[in-house]
């Protein structure tokens, strides 16, 4: 049936012609006698009581039932990374943690939910990308009176919910000055080059030491968690130049590497080679005193031996040192001043065979030996006791 049909609703609880939807006036009478039912009925003999407190009794009925839903709407639950913040009229009363919690409802009190663990981060001279740049954030001095263009991000976590929710208008925009404020103290101390290179890492540390200090002062209930720098260069304008700058410690710094690599390798063989030199000097040094001495001992021992016999021991060194002398040599000489006969031999012949008999086998030298032995044996004896008694008459 349609809604526009002027018959709707006459029909009782789909009754009659149709079965339509039930009539609203027998649904709240049905209310009311279950509402009657339960808080009681008027005189007795089960007569109907009055249409008035009929009404009064659905009325209380719910307002009851909107008191226990205003009373329910104080509860709330606190997860474990998050803090609850108390209000009583908008003032703080107390700080909750993880759990079922319970405050008086609307208007009396409201809480604010606060997360503990979650990482909020704030962007210093870019925004999003370090393509896109905010020179006014971005340009810094430094101490030797260059400009770098910084780019950094900041991470900080909550620490008190209390001074971050009443001691903060706007806690991301004072992270963001005090970001910029100790950056911009760490930088014009140092120099360019220290900020761009080797410095980095001590300029972030210096900056978030700087940082959270400046934030502890004001009571912001802020943890500096990270300090992150982008990007850190020259301005676009002067780019080419310090590229070339850079390209030229580059040089240099290839310069000293090899430079040090050429030291070690000559210093080390340098030095072995001097430590070779002292060693062989040293050894020569005692060869020489070691030779000086033993000849030293040997004379002295010769000096006793002559101050005994001086005539012997004269003549002993007179034939050593001949001995010594011809050695050496292919040629021999014999004094003929007395003139007598002498049989000549063919000492140079006889050396030559003995030379060749030495180096020869033991065979070859034994063979050779009894063809040259009879002369020497003849002759031998004679030609020593005359050369002897020559050399005595000659001698003063």
């Amino acid at each position: 049936m349609s809604l526009n049909d002027p018959q709707w609703g006459k029909n009782r609880g789909g009754r009659g012609n149709g079965g339509g939807p039930p009539d609203l006036d027998e649904l709240w009478r049905n209310l009311n006698q279950r509402l009657n039912s339960l808080f009681g009925r008027r005189g007795g003999g089960g007569a109907t009581p009055p249409s008035g407190a009929r009404q009064l009794g659905g009325l209380g009925l719910a307002i009851g039932l909107i008191l226990v839903v205003w009373l329910g709407s104080g509860l709330f639950i606190v997860d474990e990374s998050q803090r609850g913040v108390v209000l009583t009229f908008g003032k703080y009363a107390r700080t909750v943690g993880p759990g079922l919690n319970y405050r008086w409802p609307y208007p009396f009190q409201s809480h604010e939910i606060v997360s503990l663990t979650q990482v909020r981060t704030v962007e210093v001279g870019y925004r999003n990308n370090v393509k896109t740049k905010v020179p006014r954030e971005a340009l810094m001095l430094t101490d030797d009176e260059n400009i770098v263009d910084i780019q950094f991000a900041v991470q900080y976590i909550l620490k008190s919910p209390e001074d971050y929710l009443f001691n903060n208008r706007d806690p991301k925009d004072t992270v963001m000055q005090a970001a910029e404020t100790a950056f911009r103290e760490i930088v014009g101390k140092s120099k360019m080059d220290f900020v761009l290179y080797e410095g980095r890492a001590q300029v972030e540390a210096s900056s978030e030491k700087l940082m959270q200090e400046i934030l502890d002062r004001y009571k912001t209930g802020i943890s500096i968690s990270q300090v992150t720098m982008q990007n850190a260069q020259p301005p676009e304008q002067v780019q080419a130049a310090f590229d070339d700058a850079v390209k030229a410690k580059q040089d240099l710094e290839r310069q000293k590497n090899e430079g040090q690599a050429y030291y070690n390798d000559v210093v080390p063989k340098a030095k072995g080679a001097a430590a070779r030199l002292t060693e062989e000097a040293s050894g020569y040094r005692q060869r020489v005193v070691a030779n000086a001495e033993g000849e030293a001992s040997r004379f002295r021992q010769i000096l006793v031996e002559y101050n005994k016999a001086p005539a012997v021991t004269r003549e002993r060194m007179y034939l050593d040192t001949v001995q010594q002398i011809m050695a050496s040599t292919s040629k021999v000489l014999v004094d003929a001043r007395a003139g007598g006969n002498l049989l000549f031999l063919p000492l140079d012949k006889i050396m030559q065979m003995t030379g060749a008999a030495v180096a020869t086998p033991e065979g070859g030298a034994a063979r050779s030996a009894p063809e040259v032995a009879p002369p020497v044996s003849e002759a031998g004896p004679r030609s020593r006791d005359s050369l002897r008694s020559r050399e005595r008459e000659g001698r003063p």
